[in-house]
């Protein structure tokens, strides 16, 4: 016989063991899990990089008017045939000296000094386009990261709603093995009594592999959902260490909601807007294409040559700057052949226009429907979750019913099991019906656009 003293050992050291690892998990909410969201995946990231980058050229549209100045410096040795001396690609030219009257291959030294001043202030509309197709940019690459934000959310929200769902599916389940291994046991001593036949404690058997590989199976799906949780969090723990506790979700039913937002406050439908907006200016700048550009323009330029006018060569005054010129004036000009590539590209921009058009139009009537029909399923899900509990009481009474009958040889082992299902069965459905409810919830914030809806409803 095992001593009473060593029995309690045991006892306490698996208590301790388990109150060891539940000090190891890490506890999360539905709310922490948002945040995580937002700051724990690079993707998201990307889209605020991004975003920002956008907001960088209305700085670079609104710095056009600023003007632009230009200087330089070469020095350089060239032949003095000719007064052009050496071409070079680039801001000066260096010059060799005047045109000598004979031929020369005598390497002279030439050295130039050039500023040039450009200052745009007059673009016939040109600016105002490029500004504001600048901030439609900047527009749609944020609605962009929004939606992006949104949609993760939504989805980082339907796996804590399986999470807890499959949590309670297991403890479900723990319950039907309980059940199951307390009728094995019974069926073994009534069939040592002879009150039962020894088949029904094989069938129990088979029922009891039966209960634990459905509970095997569903902790198999919690598992890939918290992976996937971690995923979308960006954390780094094993499935194992972490604790949910918004649980009571699969336990009670959310408050009425104010559904009077409109639709139209949704990501998905205000990136379509932003995408019309940019489409609109996007034809607003190649309208302004073919209007002028009027151009003030001022520079100043020193040079230096190794080669006198009378062709004396004297190589050190080639790095002396002796000869400055000054000019300033005004240029206007008009791509006059490109009138029928702007209407080609008008004609094409109207198109992109009208079909950025079509695409918002046909999401506010999608929109409109989804919020209607996640409205109805609500209602629909709210009736049935009120139900579900009396289902689950009566199979419950119905399954004790049933065992005192079995242990008094009244029923046999098939009546008993059907109860034991019947019961399973009914508390799994009001797990589930009242999850159905708060993804109903969950539906109609996707459709507004306002997730709030059902955060605001979490203890």
């Amino acid at each position: 016989m095992i001593p009473r003293f060593f029995i309690i050992a045991c006892i306490a050291g698996n208590l301790l063991k388990s109150q060891a690892a539940e000090a190891q998990q890490q506890t999360i909410s539905l709310r922490e899990v948002l945040t995580l969201i937002e700051t724990g995946q690079p993707r998201l990231r990307a889209y605020k990089e991004q975003a920002a980058a956008a907001g960088d050229n209305i700085d670079l549209a609104r710095n056009t008017l600023v003007p632009t100045l230009t200087g330089g410096y070469q020095a350089g040795y060239a032949t003095d045939n000719n007064i052009t001396g050496m071409s070079y690609p680039g801001l000066l030219m260096p010059l060799s000296g005047p045109v000598a009257a004979r031929s020369s291959s005598t390497m002279v030294p030439g050295t130039a000094l050039a500023a040039f001043l450009q200052w745009t202030p007059i673009t016939f509309g040109q600016r105002d386009a490029a500004f504001e197709k600048a901030r439609a940019q900047y527009k749609l690459s944020a609605t962009a990261y929004d939606n992006a934000l949104f949609q993760q959310r939504y989805t980082g929200i339907l796996t804590y709603i399986s999470i807890v769902y499959l949590q309670r599916l297991l403890n479900t389940q723990q319950a039907n093995i309980d059940r199951t291994n307390t009728g094995l046991q019974q069926s073994l001593v009534l069939a040592k009594q002879g009150l039962r036949p020894g088949l029904d404690t094989v069938q129990f058997q088979s029922l009891m592999a039966q209960a634990t590989m459905e509970h095997l199976n569903t902790q198999r799906l919690y598992t890939l959902q918290v992976l996937e949780l971690c995923r979308l969090t960006g954390l780094p723990n094993r499935a194992e260490d972490l604790r949910f506790t918004d649980t009571l979700l699969a336990l009670r039913l959310p408050n009425t909601p104010d559904t009077t937002g409109a639709y139209t406050q949704n990501p998905t439908y205000l990136y379509l807007q932003a995408q019309v907006a940019l489409g609109a200016a996007n034809l607003k700048d190649v309208q302004t294409g073919w209007r002028p550009k009027l151009d003030f323009w001022a520079n100043a330029y020193s040079r230096g040559s190794g080669i006198d006018a009378n062709g004396i060569v004297n190589k050190s005054a080639g790095w002396e700057l002796s000869r400055t010129n000054l000019g300033a004036g005004i240029q206007l000009s008009l791509p006059i052949l490109q009138f029928a590539k702007v209407s080609i590209q008008k004609r094409q921009y109207h198109h992109l226009l009208k079909a950025d058009q079509d695409q918002l139009a046909q999401v506010d009537l999608d929109l409109k429907r989804q919020a209607e029909a996640a409205e109805s399923n609500y209602r629909q899900t709210l009736l049935v979750a009120h139900e579900a509990p009396v289902q689950t009481r009566a199979a419950r009474l119905s399954y004790q019913g049933l065992q005192l009958s079995y242990n008094s040889g009244l029923v046999d082992f098939t009546r008993l099991t059907q109860g034991q299902y019947q019961l399973l069965n009914a508390e799994m459905t009001e797990a589930d019906a009242n999850l159905q409810v708060w993804r109903a919830l969950l539906d109609i914030g996707v459709a507004k656009g306002n997730l709030n809806l059902f955060t605001d409803q979490l203890k």
